[in-house]
């Protein structure tokens, strides 16, 4: 007998880095709950592709800023699919305007923080319990999956031009290592995934910047990043490839973080 696909839930995975994680997990014998806050209409070329691969994928509009999103995700996703094996926390924004630190804006701060910080940390709140009596009422540890923060290189270099987003994606780091050390007595792993200078919609208003620093040398490995660059990296997470590093950060960069002189 075939045995099920393991469920896992991806926010923001219909672009960018989540599209790059989604595709990943689908060729690895992954079912999807992906979630988003385009229309299903706007996604529906992105679901077909990810269906191709051969399992069921199920797509939520959600924000997950609202608490009743939050809610409404992940009752929808164990009345479609059932309960997930896996929470992949790639869902999040940068600021809508870059501002220098001494003007940055108030309303700003608590809207990254609200997207980036509160939404994935009470999202995860909700399906580690979810995932803690799943596994009880099968009487095991799932063989694959896990729980992964997607945070950022700003959670520890510096961006005085993004501080509301850089003190997010920290807060956001800080969740991953909270997660690990209390979740680890039910077996559910906790991983937090740092990428570099990704190429997606969302850099790409700095692209001919970075092409100039990268050029300069700024990333030893000396190219962009690219979403199936972190998309591989968190499918052998929770492929379980990496045994005895709950809590570990795996930094997705080329190198960018490497402290030099």
């Amino acid at each position: 007998m075939t045995e099920p696909r393991p469920i896992a839930i991806v926010t923001g995975g219909t672009r960018g880095i989540g599209l790059g994680i989604a595709r990943a997990l689908a060729a690895d014998g992954w079912d999807l709950a992906v979630g988003g806050v385009r229309a299903p209409n706007a996604v529906a070329d992105v679901l077909s592709e990810l269906r191709s691969r051969g399992g069921r994928v199920h797509y939520i509009q959600a924000d997950i800023a609202e608490s009743r999103d939050r809610r409404r995700l992940v009752d929808d996703v164990i009345a479609t699919l059932g309960t997930p094996s896996a929470l992949v926390n790639n869902a999040g924004r940068a600021a809508r305007v870059r501002s220098d630190l001494l003007e940055a804006s108030e309303a700003s701060f608590e809207e990254l923080m609200r997207t980036n910080l509160q939404g994935p940390y009470f999202l995860t709140q909700a399906v580690a319990n979810v995932m803690i009596a799943g596994r009880k009422s099968r009487g095991g540890v799932d063989p694959r999956g896990g729980i992964v923060f997607i945070t950022s290189v700003s959670a520890e270099m510096v961006s005085p031009n993004r501080g509301d987003y850089c003190v997010s994606k920290a807060g956001l780091a800080m969740a991953a290592s909270l997660f690990a050390v209390r979740l680890a007595e039910h077996g559910i792993a906790v991983y937090e995934v740092r990428p570099g200078i990704i190429a997606t919609d969302m850099t790409a208003a700095v692209k001919e910047k970075y092409d100039q620093r990268i050029a300069e040398g700024l990333i030893p490995d000396a190219r962009w990043g690219t979403p199936d660059d972190v998309g591989g990296a968190v499918a052998a997470l929770l492929r379980g490839d990496v045994k005895y590093a709950t809590g570990s950060v795996l930094h997705v960069d080329g190198g960018l973080s490497i402290p030099r002189l």
